[in-house]
């Protein structure tokens, strides 16, 4: 599934009233205890994200097209390449790390109170790299190996020169494992990165196109994915990771992702082409259909879902966001069946929809969505029932604060239509109530977490 580049059912005015309403509850939320109202959405601290936008959820836009519509959503999307970071090795063999690149990207991404999606890739058909159609972005130290041999495809499913990395080279397996537990190491806990993809094949996406999977030369063995999973699984403990649906697909032989998800390893999922017009079961081959379902009817429970719209058509992206939406379905549809958290639409922007109004709404009809369902002073400080009316849990440790002080217990995990209560010790009317968390840009490290952006 090409991601090469890189519905709404209520009436306009309807949903201009309804936006104008959740302003007014949000500032509501965020006066004084007696002002409270039911269902009042709660309020984020002000470096969060953007006004009027929820953090860590909606569409997804790229860096160089972030501008315009900056106010209306809350993630950027890049893709990032390993040889960008690993420059070279020193006398004794080891790995030279130089990250600036990722830091750079990471704090333009938050100098728009925007949070990062990243995916590292090898393999990105056509694209030129070093001035090669095609390149892969393994390390130069590593191609330089003897042992080292990339295989070629001319042209595979029309996307251009493609190079394939040498899977064979132990250097490349070893390379790769100690590459993502540098990175664990340094951003898991960073606030700057929300989400991270990662994968083998075209684009990171667990497919290679009319080329002929062998395991162990132009793709990973099951054994070294397997060690993968479970590294990652390890490592990233606060930022969830994510493959491809396409993970599932095809020779099920080739890959361990669904015999790991049934084991119990945590992992997210997204579909490269959401909402395409062959997308269900039904409509066609359904093939993105059946590798969701192939995760079972409740992964989302316990791991985000999200993806990018499909670059299948050009009007996919262009029209996916209006009152029919495309092929029959609505975002608003497609985002609750699947309970997506988010989903990259980058040329939306082109498209008839393109403006706040839509996508302020597209990120109300997707993820969580938290509300106060009741708030009361008590002999032992306020007590405040949350709610989360949205499609998708919050899949973030956070809690509430009210007036600096912050309430015992977890959102993390609250299931749509689910209730949590919290009660925040010593609070006093008239202060600000907020959901906070170590995942929130500006947000205050709790102990175990070190690090502070600049």
């Amino acid at each position: 599934m090409n991601s090469n580049k890189e519905t709404v059912a209520e009436s306009l005015p309807a949903r201009t009233h309804a936006r104008r309403q959740a302003i007014l509850l949000a500032a509501v939320c965020a006066a004084s205890l007696s002002s409270f109202a039911a269902t009042a959405p709660l309020a984020f601290p002000a470096a969060a994200a953007p006004a009027g936008c929820a953090p860590l959820k909606g569409l997804v836009l790229w860096p160089d097209n972030a501008d315009d519509l900056s106010g209306a959503i809350s993630l950027e999307f890049s893709y990032c390449l390993p040889c960008d970071v690993a420059t070279g090795t020193n006398a004794n063999g080891s790995v030279i790390y130089d990250w600036s690149k990722i830091d750079n990207l990471l704090s333009d991404i938050a100098s728009r109170k925007h949070q990062a999606i990243l995916r590292f890739r090898y393999a990105y058909p056509g694209e030129k790299l070093n001035g090669v159609r095609g390149a892969t972005a393994v390390p130069k130290f590593i191609k330089d190996r003897d042992d080292y041999h990339e295989s070629y495809a001319t042209n595979p499913g029309g996307d251009g020169p493609t190079y394939y990395p040498d899977w064979s080279c132990k250097a490349l397996e070893d390379f790769t494992l100690e590459f993502y537990r540098k990175f664990a190491s340094r951003y898991d806990k960073d606030p700057r990165l929300a989400f991270l993809q990662v994968g083998f094949g075209h684009w990171a996406e667990y497919h290679i196109y009319d080329t002929p999977v062998a395991l162990g030369t132009n793709f990973p063995t099951r054994v070294f994915q397997e060690r993968f999973f479970r590294q990652m699984s390890e490592t990233m403990r606060l930022t969830p990771w994510m493959v491809s649906i396409d993970s599932a697909a095809r020779n099920t032989d080739n890959t361990p992702a669904v015999a790991l998800n049934d084991e119990g390893v945590r992992f997210g999922l997204f579909d490269d082409s959401f909402m395409c017009e062959e997308h269900e079961i039904g409509s066609g081959d359904g093939d993105n259909e059946k590798n969701w379902n192939a995760f079972g009817a409740d992964h989302w429970k316990r791991s985000p879902h999200g993806g990018e719209i499909s670059y299948y058509d050009e009007g996919d992206q262009h029209n996916f966001l209006g009152p029919n939406g495309i092929y029959g379905v609505t975002w608003a549809q497609a985002a609750a069946k699947y309970h997506m958290t988010f989903v990259i639409a980058n040329d939306a922007t082109e498209g008839a929809y393109a403006d706040s109004e839509h996508f302020l709404q597209a990120q109300a009809d997707c993820g969580y969505k938290l509300e106060v369902a009741s708030a009361a002073e008590t002999s032992g400080g306020l007590r405040v029932v949350v709610r989360n009316s949205g499609v998708a849990p919050f899949y973030f440790p956070a809690t509430l604060s009210y007036g600096g002080r912050r309430a015992a217990g977890t959102l993390k995990g609250i299931l749509p239509s689910e209730t949590r209560e919290f009660v925040v010790p010593g609070a006093r009317s008239g202060a600000k109530l907020e959901v906070v968390s170590p995942k929130f840009l500006g947000a205050t490290p709790v102990p175990g977490l070190t690090l502070k952006l600049k």
